[in-house]
């Protein structure tokens, strides 16, 4: 798990978010994302990532750190973010599952939504689109869950 340095983090609000994804570039991207700050959405928050590369290492972290949001590759070498979603219910608190892919359409943002993953990111990531969809569905986890109320969400003219 990577940390941002505590100076840093002061007074700020910590969520780590974990990403399952075997390629190491899109580690590296999303790592880049989520140290640029402060984000517009919640500029009081200090966003780090957690990193597996397979469905295995995943499940072991899991099942042993609170993550409210999993962001899982389409394509994994083993196992399938279907079979994720399916494990995540197993979770006092499950985090939301939003689906990664290269070949982002219609028809697997569909199919991903209706099983109940929360959204889909197309590849290569956005910068504004991953702080966007993830701080909503950080929103609406952290609502259904009663995370403390610590960060506010900045909407369009700067007002919470």
């Amino acid at each position: 798990m990577k940390r941002r340095p505590a100076a840093a983090a002061q007074g700020a609000r910590s969520i780590t978010i974990l990403c399952v994804d075997p390629i190491e570039e899109d580690h590296a991207t999303l790592e880049d994302i989520f140290n640029s700050s402060p984000w517009s959405l919640y500029p009081d928050c200090v966003w780090t990532l957690a990193t597996s590369t397979d469905l295995k290492s995943a499940w072991r972290l899991l099942r042993t750190n609170r993550f409210p949001l999993v962001l899982c590759e389409c394509d994994l070498r083993q196992g399938t973010w279907r079979e994720l979603l399916d494990l995540l219910k197993f979770l006092p608190e499950p985090p939301f599952l939003i689906v990664t892919s290269r070949t982002a359409d219609e028809r697997l943002w569909a199919e991903a939504l209706n099983l109940g993953a929360y959204d889909v990111l197309a590849k290569p990531f956005d910068r504004t689109e991953v702080s966007r969809i993830v701080s909503l569905a950080w929103l609406h986890w952290s609502e259904q869950y009663g995370a403390p109320a610590q960060a506010k969400l900045v909407v369009a003219g700067g007002r919470p």
